[in-house]
């Protein structure tokens, strides 16, 4: 199991990319969440197998047909055991 955090930037939000994130996730078994940032980026938690991971990382290179990702940055972490896969609302500040 591996634990990808990736922060994902261009025109990002409004195009139902966390909703497609999600039923993306749910479709290939990983858990996590995503959510929108105040900055206009996207942030998502993967956890699950390696190469169900990377083809969620993968994804978020493209995203939804609306999207247009203009750059993705992966973090490594440990993994916390999640389950399931959530929208998480906008953190304030």
């Amino acid at each position: 199991m591996i634990r990808k955090r990736v922060i994902v930037s261009g025109d990002v939000q409004g195009v139902y990319f966390r909703d497609t994130c999600r039923r993306t996730a749910l479709e290939l078994g990983v858990a996590g969440w995503v959510r929108n940032l105040p900055d206009a980026t996207v942030e998502a938690v993967f956890e699950g197998e390696t190469g169900a991971v990377e083809q969620m990382v993968a994804w978020c290179h493209h995203g939804p047909p609306l999207a247009i990702v203009d750059r993705v940055i992966v973090h490594d972490e440990a993994p916390e055991g999640l389950v399931g896969f959530e929208i998480r609302p906008t953190p304030s500040g």
